[in-house]
């Protein structure tokens, strides 16, 4: 999983999105992590001037999950979470 998010930077062209379904907290916490803030520990870097360098912006702010009639029809995607970043 980390040296998929890892290419992922540079295989993205500026305004292309990125969009990961995790379907466990592990996943999910390193896909949440490396969206955010460009490494897999969730340290926010910043420029000289205190500019965050990020190479994402955040589509969704929380992760879409399945509703009710999903996860009747698909028990197994109750764990599912999408989270979508569009790169800059």
């Amino acid at each position: 999983m980390k040296d998929f998010l890892n290419q992922t930077a540079d295989a993205l062209k500026p305004g292309g999105r990125l969009s990961v379904i995790s379907y466990h907290s592990l996943e999910d916490r390193l896909v949440k992590n490396y969206m955010k803030s460009g490494n897999f520990e969730g340290n926010i870097e910043k420029d000289f001037f205190g500019n965050p360098l990020c190479p994402f912006n955040l589509i969704t702010k929380k992760p879409q999950t399945p509703n009710a009639q999903e996860i009747e029809e698909n028990s197994r995607a109750r764990s599912a979470k999408l989270r979508v970043a569009e790169k800059k």
